[in-house]
């Protein structure tokens, strides 16, 4: 789905006239093979919540991390697409400011974005809930495959967007534990009805703060933090655009939405001001995006 010729010369016209800072969802990572959780077909998803993680009861603690597990090694295959190479392309030209993603994914680093406020946390780090040390992901996967050898990570489950898969079997499932302190561990995420924290989202606040305008690129702007984050751009007067695929809480509140595609609106916008969509990051993942 491509916005009208009209609606792009008008975004480019609203968006060109200085620095952008940049919101992103779920549906920028959608043809990089990321599901969304609320686009047409989307399915049916119970996310974790920390009562459940948390609960003296471990069955969902085992099945979120087995489902995670699965789900890590299908976002670590993931590649970035074009409208992620596009927003890598503008930040190297110096046209944006940051970008604030609620993904977990990634995959604007893999494009070579290095101003990036991951709002929600990422998965690629977990995080001892005793004693505060970080794991890289790859380490922590490294040892919950060897506590579970029977493990099949060729299972056929569907992914989430957030990397959750629901695994057909957890009764035998080990979890992962600090192994500084012996605590229980959990990915650095936000979990379903969590607040982000205060410093990031001071973090997101000073992006917007520092742009001249603000774009929303794939989120339907359901979560609250990006409802602010928008009413923050409005208050300073600064132009808002969105580009997503179906209704948003801010329709009719924002300067334009287009119900398009990231991916393909993004480069027609790039291509209206003339600027480049490959930035410098590695070939390989260019050719695999």
């Amino acid at each position: 789905m491509t916005a009208d010729a009209q609606d792009l010369d008008r975004a480019a016209d609203l968006l060109g006239g200085g620095r952008l800072a940049v919101l992103t969802g779920a549906g920028v990572s959608t043809d990089s093979g990321i599901p969304d959780y609320r686009g047409e077909g989307a399915p049916v998803r119970t996310p974790m919540t920390v009562s459940r993680f948390l609960a003296q009861d471990d069955a969902d603690r085992r099945r979120y991390w087995a489902g995670g597990e699965l789900g890590w090694h299908h976002f670590a295959s993931r590649r970035p697409n074009l409208g992620h190479r596009v927003l890598a392309a503008w930040e190297r030209d110096g046209r944006v400011a940051g970008i604030i993603t609620q993904n977990v994914d990634g995959l604007h680093q893999k494009a070579g974005s290095t101003r990036v406020v991951e709002l929600h946390g990422t998965g690629a780090r977990v995080v001892c809930l005793r004693c505060g040390q970080t794991f890289d992901r790859r380490d922590v996967s490294a040892r919950i495959a060897a506590d579970n050898p029977h493990f099949d990570l060729d299972a056929t489950s569907r992914l989430g967007p957030d990397g959750d898969m629901v695994p057909a079997d957890t009764d035998r499932f080990v979890v992962p534990i600090c192994t500084v302190c012996g605590g229980m561990v959990r990915p650095d995420v936000v979990f379903f009805g969590e607040y982000v924290p205060a410093p990031r989202f001071a973090l997101a606040a000073a992006v917007v703060d520092a742009a001249d305008a603000l774009l929303v690129a794939g989120s339907s702007l359901t979560v609250n933090t990006g409802v602010r984050l928008v009413e923050r751009a409005r208050r300073r007067g600064i132009p808002v655009v969105v580009i997503n695929r179906g209704r948003t809480r801010m329709d009719g509140r924002v300067d334009l939405k287009l119900d398009a595609g990231v991916s393909e609106t993004l480069p027609a916008i790039a291509a209206h001001w003339g600027t480049s969509t490959d930035p410098p990051f590695d070939r390989a993942v260019r050719l695999g995006g």
